[in-house]
């Protein structure tokens, strides 16, 4: 009799447990939808809500576009050689001079973030190219350094900087709270 008695609680244990735990199942998900509503919405995050940019998978010399507030942004990991090519420009030279400094941010001068548009028409300049070997819009021939800085025109800027700030060493946010 006892054997019996043991199966029978073991086959109730089993049914207490497979019901809390679809019970469990149950209450996830029926709560899932009211707590993923408090999310923001994609319209609200594309209106401008900041956005956070991991750049430790970024390689030396690349360039990536990430779109915030529906417009392209570069990020460009400068070579060395970019930058030290960038600080000793002669600033006569350009057509909106601007010191390389002023577009970095200290003690980050490796990392260059500026809007994807080419300031005479908005068409979006192509990467590693040009004489400068920053950016080229194919469109009417502007040329920009690795600085984002237009070297030839017809585009009468540089390309402009959207506000950001480093959060860590590797991360960026683009947006709300940072400074361009």
């Amino acid at each position: 009799m006892a054997s019996s008695d043991t199966a029978e609680s073991t086959r109730r244990d089993f049914l207490y447990v497979a019901t809390a735990a679809m019970g469990a199942v149950g209450v996830a998900a029926v709560a899932w939808p009211f707590i993923h509503q408090m999310n923001p919405d994609a319209a609200t995050i594309a209106a401008g809500a900041p956005i956070d940019l991991d750049l430790s998978p970024v390689a030396e010399g690349q360039i990536i576009r990430v779109f915030w507030r529906g417009k392209p942004i570069f990020v460009r990991h400068r070579t060395p050689k970019e930058i030290a090519d960038e600080q000793n420009t002669d600033l006569a030279s350009l057509i909106d001079p601007a010191p390389d400094s002023a577009r970095v941010k200290p003690g980050k001068e490796q990392w260059l973030v500026v809007y994807a548009s080419c300031t005479h028409l908005g068409c979006i300049p192509l990467g590693h190219q040009g004489d400068w070997g920053g950016w080229f819009c194919p469109c009417h021939g502007s040329a920009y350094d690795t600085a984002g800085r237009v070297r030839r025109g017809p585009a009468p800027l540089n390309l402009p900087l959207p506000p950001y700030e480093f959060v860590e060493n590797t991360k960026i946010r683009i947006g709300a709270g940072a400074s361009a």
